[in-house]
């Protein structure tokens, strides 16, 4: 196993006068860190990959649709109720599996099957479909329907089709662009009226919510939205100090709360003054010593537990973003290819409980490594 060593180098504080002045030099503090193999997003590991996606993106069940039934007339097939997102077992993870897949599509140009997957989206992701999609948002009792990670992969899709240079994600782009408004306008409804941050590591995690979302705003130069989540994002965490890493993870996250946190701080504030707050809130962050145990599943048929492969990924694509153009931060990539390595063996060809959604979290956590 490879180990390397980080000296502290103490600077010597010289006085003013002659050599007794001098301050004695303190002895170098030697740090022994495990270098962990960096994991690398490749064409093989892209087609391994894809697969989960592909397995499950019209694969209507089993299925989770999490409806309020207003009436009979609501008692319909998971394709009637979302016709272009019905796969997957639920709305969210079938979003962001054809995220999945448009991702790797505009990253691999030698993909397998990619004539295919481009097929396969054009089908769901189709000029008719959505507009039912957005039929089913406007029901009286839909309108908080998939507040707001559903909303936040959302328009991580449509970001990724935005800055796809591809003539079928320009189709796509327009198709899905109702539904984008759609979920833009309620993000712009809905974070002013929330009082309180949601500080929770599954889907309501309001932090990481607002990053996405923040991704997309930025991405598309949508500047209301840019304000909004800004605005909210400070009024929210600014304050906040000393968040408990020991408390992590809970039973069933798939989010760490910390640093969904600092990962959005990250975005909103300038850099020095980032600095000082990450400085305040996550004070181990800067330790060279800093390690982080990473979550351990023990049952992946198990729909719950297997949440904590989730949450080593999105471990590591917060941490990759905190270290980012921050060498001070360096140390955390290794600790964010640690928590990648954890899960990344297992997710394919593992139960249905974890493929429906980990290959997006996957992906997603080999695209923040530094290449």
């Amino acid at each position: 196993m490879k180990k390397f060593y980080i000296l502290s180098l103490i600077l010597l504080v010289f006085g003013c006068g002659n050599n007794e002045n001098k301050q004695p030099a303190k002895q170098d503090v030697i740090v022994d860190v495990e270098v962990v193999e960096i994991p690398a997003l490749d064409l093989a590991q892209a087609n391994n990959l894809a697969q989960l996606p592909l397995n499950c993106i019209n694969t209507e069940y089993p299925n989770k649709l999490n409806q309020v039934i207003g009436s009979a007339d609501d008692l319909k097939s998971p394709s009637e109720l979302h016709p272009a997102f019905y796969g997957c077992f639920d709305w969210h993870s079938a979003v962001h599996g054809h995220w999945s897949l448009v991702s790797l599509l505009k990253q691999f140009p030698d993909l397998e099957n990619r004539k295919e997957i481009e097929q396969k989206l054009l089908h769901n992701i189709s000029k008719e479909k959505i507009e039912n999609e957005i039929l089913y948002f406007e029901g009286k009792h839909s309108k908080s329907f998939e507040r707001t990670y559903g909303w936040a992969w959302l328009l991580k899709l449509a970001e990724e089709l935005h800055t796809w240079d591809a003539e079928v994600a320009r189709e796509l782009e327009s198709n899905l662009q109702p539904l984008t408004d759609l979920i833009v306008d309620k993000y712009v409804e809905f974070l002013p009226k929330l009082n309180y941050a949601i500080r929770v590591g599954e889907h309501t995690n309001t932090a990481f919510g607002m990053s996405f979302a923040y991704d997309y705003a930025s991405t598309l130069d949508n500047e209301e939205l840019a304000e909004i989540i800004e605005n909210r994002a400070k009024h929210f965490y600014y304050d906040d100090q000393d968040c408990p890493l020991e408390w992590e993870p809970s039973g069933f996250d798939f989010l760490s709360p910390c640093l969904e946190e600092a990962a959005l701080m990250k975005r909103v504030l300038e850099i020095e003054e980032f600095k000082v707050w990450v400085n305040d809130f996550l004070p181990e962050l800067s330790d060279a010593n800093f390690d982080w145990s990473v979550g351990e599943v023990s049952d992946r048929t198990d729909g719950k537990l297997v949440h904590l492969d989730g949450v080593n990924f999105s471990r590591a694509w917060s941490l990759n973003y905190v270290a980012k153009d921050l060498p001070e931060f360096n140390h955390l990539q290794n600790i964010a290819n640690k928590h990648i390595n954890q899960s990344l063996p297992s997710i394919v060809g593992d139960s249905y409980e974890g493929g429906h959604w980990l290959g997006s979290f996957a992906i997603y956590a080999l695209n923040s490594v530094e290449k």
